[in-house]
Parts: C-alpha cells; sequence; structure tokens
C-alpha cells in the first residue's frame, strides 16, 4: 500500500466524517451501503457467465481493472476470488463494514453464498472470497 497511494481515500473519510458530523452516527454506513447497491447493480450489468466459476472469472477481471489485484484461483480449498490489493484501505480501516458490503455485493452478483477472509502481515494484504461453483 506504500507503493499505491490514494490520495482520494483521504478525501473520502473527510467526507465521510463530514456527513457524519451534518446527519449523525449512521450516515456514513448509509451511504456506503447505498454506493454498495448501485456498485452491484453496476457490476451485474458488466459480468458475464452463465455458471458460477464463469461469473467469478469475470467478477475478477473487473475489480482487477478496479485497482484490487484481483484473480480467479482454485485449489484443494475450492474456487476462490483473490485480492491482493485494495485501493479503499484506509477507508476500510476506518469503516469495516465496508468488507461486509463486498462480500454481500460478491454473493449477489455470483448468486451463491461467499465467505470473506482478510489477511494482514508484515504490511501485506490479502482478501480472499471463498464459495461453491
Amino acid at each position: 500500500h506504500d507503493l499505491f497511494q490514494a490520495d482520494s481515500n483521504r478525501f473520502t473519510l473527510e467526507l465521510l466524517e463530514s456527513a457524519q458530523q451534518i446527519y449523525g452516527t449512521n450516515a456514513p454506513e448509509k451511504l456506503l451501503y447505498n454506493l454498495f447497491e448501485k456498485k452491484t447493480a453496476n457490476v451485474k450489468e458488466k459480468l458475464k457467465g452463465a455458471t458460477v466459476a464463469e461469473r467469478a472469472k469475470s467478477l475478477a477481471k473487473i475489480r482487477d481493472l478496479e485497482g484490487y489485484m484481483s484473480q480467479f484461483v482454485t485449489d484443494e480449498g475450492g474456487p476462490q476470488i483473490l485480492e491482493c490489493h485494495t485501493p479503499l484501505q484506509n477507508v476500510l480501516d476506518k469503516y469495516p463494514i465496508i468488507g461486509r458490503l463486498e462480500q454481500e455485493m460478491f454473493g449477489q452478483v455470483l448468486g451463491t453464498r461467499v465467505r470473506r477472509q482478510e489477511t494482514r502481515n508484515s504490511g501485506l494484504y490479502e482478501c480472499a472470497f471463498y464459495f461453491d461453483a
């Protein structure tokens, strides 16, 4: 994350904090929820594939273009989308609800239950989305 700084996130954090000051403590989460609803609809329009695995490959490509360093992988644990970066790191740190909203978005666009597992180790970030194909 030191290599891929996101200065716009500082502005986003300030905007969410201002919304909280003006509209109350739940305002940032309501805004994020609304944003993810729109994002989910947008991703659904772009998504290709008839099977869960095909949609997962398409979703990984979309997320990779958005800067998540995303890839579709299969191993003995089953299929997963693995991400090695998030452009929203400091927003995610302040508002962990984003993790739940991402998991719900993945579930809706893939059409199956999804489990999100985030790992941080020595400054490295990895997020895996596990699902049944």
